[in-house]
């Protein structure tokens, strides 16, 4: 079974972004198993500099690093990622699960991800060049990934 992790950055207090989470994690345990770990945002003061703003991502990206499995594909999702298709992302999952059993999401906060993680990333996804809370893009997320493998699979969901 796949082993998929959702790294993100950030805390989610509506509970109707967590009810349409839960929702697509419980739809996608047929195909994989999906661990979530929530990391803790970097308090910046509020306009905070520049050299403020990347010390926090360094911070943050030390947790990330820390999260992320030795053989797992990653996946930084950020506005300098490719925007794909539903079908075109579930054809790069199936391709690439016949190397990789394990694959990381990485969603970052306020004010996205350090170069060093975009660095590391086997790929760079993007949902939208619009800026999205990073709930929404884990529900998003969450959503994509269980088309993804309903397309795989011949499932009526994908339409």
């Amino acid at each position: 079974m796949v082993k998929i992790k959702i790294i993100n950055v950030g805390t989610n207090k509506e509970s109707y972004f967590k009810e349409g989470i839960n929702e697509y994690i419980k739809r996608l345990s047929p195909f994989a198993s999906v661990e979530m770990i929530s990391l803790p945002e970097t308090k910046l003061p509020f306009s905070p500099s520049d050299a403020e703003i990347k010390a926090g991502l360094e911070k943050e990206a030390d947790f990330v690093l820390k999260n992320i499995p030795p053989s797992s594909f990653v996946f930084a999702l950020c506005i300098e990622g490719k925007e794909l298709s539903s079908e075109e992302f579930s054809i790069l999952l199936q391709n690439k699960m016949s190397s990789y059993s394990s694959f990381t999401f990485i969603i970052g906060g306020s004010f996205g991800l350090s170069e060093e993680i975009k660095r590391k990333a086997d790929n760079k996804l993007s949902f939208s060049k619009m800026t999205m809370p990073h709930t929404l893009a884990k529900l998003f997320l969450a959503e994509q990934l269980y088309r993804a493998f309903s397309i795989m699979n011949g499932g009526k969901y994908h339409k």
